[in-house]
């Protein structure tokens, strides 16, 4: 059973920071791709970020050259760097892989920015 835990969500003031982690267990982290998605009040869950086994990444538009996502098979998590934050980047924040076909979801963390 694959179990992901998010923490490092919180409050932040606009144009600051915040780094979110994921760990994860229950499968060979090294060959999974990871995600980062979002869902803000009254819209869609929206994919933030990804970083594929081989490391490659890719951002959505919206936050491409302010978050950073990493990752550290060695500790088995995930991490998300989130700079330049904006009101906009308030959302619930979810890791997320897929492993043998099934999709795996951890909790998720609250990012609430203010303006």
């Amino acid at each position: 059973q694959v179990q992901l835990v998010e923490s490092g969500g919180g409050l932040v003031q606009a144009g600051g920071s915040l780094r979110l982690s994921c760990a994860a267990s229950g499968s060979i982290f090294s060959r999974n791709n990871m995600y980062w998605y979002r869902r803000a009040p009254g819209k869609q869950r929206e994919l933030v970020a990804l970083i594929l086994s081989e490391g490659i990444t890719n951002y959505a538009d919206s936050v491409r050259g302010r978050f950073t996502i990493s990752r550290d098979n060695a500790r088995n998590t995930v991490s998300l760097q989130m700079n330049s934050l904006k009101p906009e980047d308030t959302a619930v924040y979810y890791c997320h892989t897929v492993v043998d076909k099934r999709d795996y979801w951890g909790q998720g963390t609250q990012v609430t920015v203010s303006s």
